[in-house]
């Protein structure tokens, strides 16, 4: 077995998509996010070269990736796969330990794990804590909701700093360039009053990819009118949700979403931020 770094280019990013769909099968067949998936490769590979590995066999044929990022001092593990042949057989582990190793000297850490029972065994034997998560989806019933209690507005690159701030204040770090990324294809949706500052991201598939607050009650106000901003018959999903995020919980069964188990989020060095709802490529 031979690692080396991801290159930021189109062959290289379709070598880890090949490697995460036959891990975990193809999904959606969605051309938008392929090209969501495609765009997130290159862009962790750019800023953290050091975090993204792909290991291959001696004819150079991929048998699994690994895409970390460094955001101040918060380390987070965006993907590891490894093709089902060579599973058991050490690649996951060494991949595991030079994505870790981007992080050496960073105390604090997040993955958003799925339910595949080596998520959670890999994830503890880095020194990870398992916080089980629920997730909500379906169509959303706008009249169900109760209207936002405040403004909430259509957020921008002007609203970046903003956005750190939350961030560093509820999270510990900033997402810095990862904001930049998720501007090109995403709409955010800001709040910033006496209450408290947030915002909430949904990707173009009306999913709610990220949300961070200062107050349960700015939280609330940003998922629901986040939710509204849906097109009629939308369906949505929201995931991760620890057992501290009821807010989220309350405001997704009024909308008429349905809730079940979901994964696992994986800390290290922190308790689980709130009100917070992590993006799974970004965390």
């Amino acid at each position: 077995m031979l690692l080396r770094r991801v290159r930021d280019n189109r062959a290289d990013a379709e070598a880890v998509r090949a490697v995460a769909t036959a891990a975990f099968g193809p999904g959606a067949h969605d051309e938008r996010r392929r090209v969501g998936f495609l765009r997130r490769v290159r862009h962790l590979a750019a800023t953290d070269p050091n975090g993204c590995w792909l290991a291959e066999d001696d004819a150079g044929r991929p048998l699994g990736a690994v895409l970390a990022g460094l955001r101040e001092n918060l380390w987070g593990l965006s993907l590891l796969a490894v093709l089902p042949q060579a599973q058991g057989k050490g690649v996951g582990g060494e991949l595991m330990r030079r994505a870790v190793a981007h992080g050496r000297g960073t105390l604090r850490g997040m993955i958003c794990a799925t339910p595949h029972p080596a998520a959670p065994r890999v994830c503890r034997a880095a020194g990870f804590s398992l916080h089980p998560t629920m997730r909500l989806t379906g169509t959303v019933d706008a009249a169900r909701l109760t209207a936002p209690d405040g403004p909430a507005i259509e957020g921008g690159a002007a609203h970046r700093d903003l956005m750190d701030s939350v961030d560093r204040r509820v999270r510990g770090a900033a997402h810095g360039p990862d904001h930049g990324e998720l501007l090109l294809h995403c709409r955010v949706v800001v709040a910033d009053d006496l209450a408290g500052s947030g915002y909430c991201y949904l990707d173009d598939g009306g999913r709610v990819e990220l949300l961070a607050a200062t107050s349960r009650r700015i939280a609330v106000r940003l998922l629901t009118s986040a939710l509204l901003s849906l097109p009629a018959g939308a369906d949505t999903a929201v995931r991760h949700l620890t057992a501290g995020q009821e807010w989220a919980v309350d405001v997704g069964l009024a909308a008429g979403l349905e809730l079940a188990a979901d994964g696992y989020l994986c800390l290290r060095g922190m308790r689980p931020p709130a009100p917070y709802l992590p993006s799974v490529a970004y965390l």
